[in-house]
């Protein structure tokens, strides 16, 4: 079936259902070049071929993406991704107890490697991960290609957590959408690279610095020198349409106040969990934007949240929504 997104009459992409039929339509499309929406449990991804260099052009055009920014390329399984990257012994370990999952990692490109060079934007890396969504999973053997698939939302804007949101955003500039329901974890993946066979926490995400650090012991922290090595560095990302004000523990007038735990329920016209969860927090936060950029609200201002754990990761993608805009 089409679509028609709220206040236009343009004819949208189609939206395919998370069944055989819908899932052979939709690696059709991918096969012949088009992009299509899919669910993984980070987030709604944009997926292309990603040994087609033309079907990955069309990411950046369809996203408004600039082209020194990597993406991230999704495979099935472990013998998959060896085709593509370079395992050191780290890197592998952290595949082992991650894959399939909320991790991505930068590895060097194998001699013969098939992705597109503008995927990993003429790097010799590439970023690459083992979505853990069944669906995803079953999209990815289905379409039998590797996916080049960033966050299905114009670039810099909200990630989507649900066909809907790719909907607004992007309704008539692709193919269609996988509609699998919201993302459980609702936040991107951890980014991990490496120097000198240290792994270097890129982009805090679905998995901690904690759960990193039980596995392989230490990570160290990126550096921000200014270069984009990985999808998810630019520094105004993730954003509403209007601005979003910080640490906040009052609410000034034309403000709506995202909030966090029960002390700042009174304060709050959304409050991400009442609880103090950190998890259930993480789910909502692009949620949320979504909801208030529907209401097209003047400002938000968003309470303490704590940085330790997925708080981290939350505290990272509301630090780029309320950086200065390009």
């Amino acid at each position: 079936m089409s679509f028609h997104g709220p206040g236009t009459s343009k004819v949208m992409s189609e939206l395919l259902q998370p069944d055989p039929a819908g899932l052979k339509r939709a690696a059709e499309k991918i096969q012949s070049g088009g992009l299509i929406a899919f669910p993984t449990e980070t987030v709604y991804g944009l997926a292309a071929d990603a040994s087609n260099d033309v079907a990955v052009a069309r990411i950046f055009s369809a996203k408004g993406r600039p082209s020194f920014n990597p993406l991230i390329i999704h495979v099935p399984t472990v013998a998959i991704a060896e085709k593509y990257v370079v395992f050191s012994e780290i890197a592998r370990q952290l595949a082992d107890s991650f894959w399939p999952g909320a991790l991505t990692l930068v590895l060097p490109r194998t001699a013969d490697c098939a992705i597109s060079k503008l995927a990993s934007a003429g790097l010799d890396t590439l970023a690459i991960r083992i979505p853990g969504h069944r669906l995803a999973l079953q999209f990815l053997a289905e379409c039998d290609r590797p996916l080049a698939a960033p966050s299905a939302n114009p670039s810099g804007r909200i990630s989507p957590t649900t066909a809907q949101h790719v909907i607004d955003g992007l309704g008539d500039a692709i193919s269609g959408v996988l509609d699998g329901g919201a993302c459980p974890v609702g936040v991107e993946s951890t980014v991990v690279g490496f120097e000198n066979n240290s792994p270097v926490l890129l982009r805090p995400g679905g998995v901690t610095k904690e759960a990193l650090e039980a596995a392989v012991g230490e990570v160290l922290l990126h550096s921000d020198n200014g270069t984009i090595s990985s999808p998810g560095m630019l520094l105004s990302h993730y954003a509403p349409a209007c601005p979003v004000r910080l640490n906040a523990t009052d609410k000034k007038p034309g403000e709506m106040f995202l909030g966090f735990g029960r002390e700042q329920d009174k304060l709050s016209d959304i409050n991400l969990s009442e609880a103090g969860d950190l998890t259930e927090a993480t789910a909502k936060l692009f949620a949320a934007f979504h909801m208030l950029d529907e209401m097209q609200v003047q400002a938000i201002a968003v309470g303490p949240i704590p940085e330790i754990g997925l708080g981290v990761a939350i505290n990272d993608r509301l630090r780029r929504a309320a950086a200065p805009r390009n």
